[in-house]
């Protein structure tokens, strides 16, 4: 299953494949933040959130932060091991903590917003690629 309307989304996108059974291993012990994008194919709000990513993915391409993805269709371990009951969800990571869950998709802003609050536990909002 190619799972994704947008064919070469992912090529484009910058997000490592994992599954529930390679996970951890790309969890690594140090204060790195990571998003898990869980996703499916054939799920139209699954293809709204790869579409707006894709409109403007500088915007969304953080220095410090790494992006993974599964397809929970293909992988149910992994939706059974975060309790999905629907997608696209993002999961949020600091080294092998979760530090939160957006789903559904909030739209661009709200989700930039989320990200860069993790970002910056305080202080002023760090600079964003133009």
């Amino acid at each position: 299953m190619s799972g994704s309307e947008l064919p070469g989304f992912f090529s484009r996108f910058p997000m490592q494949a994992v599954t529930s059974a390679t996970l951890d291993t790309r969890l690594a012990d140090d204060e790195g933040l990571r998003i898990l994008f869980l996703w499916g194919g054939d799920c139209p709000n699954c293809d709204i959130a790869k579409a707006q990513l894709a409109q403007s993915p500088a915007a969304f391409a953080w220095p410090d932060v790494q992006w993974l993805h599964d397809n929970v269709y293909d992988d149910r371990a992994m939706a059974t091991r975060f309790g999905l009951h629907g997608i696209p969800t993002f999961l949020v990571f600091r080294g092998r903590k979760k530090l939160g869950r957006i789903s559904p998709w909030p739209g661009p802003d709200a989700f930039i917003a989320a990200i860069d609050s993790v970002r910056r536990p305080s202080g002023p909002a760090p600079d964003r690629p133009s």
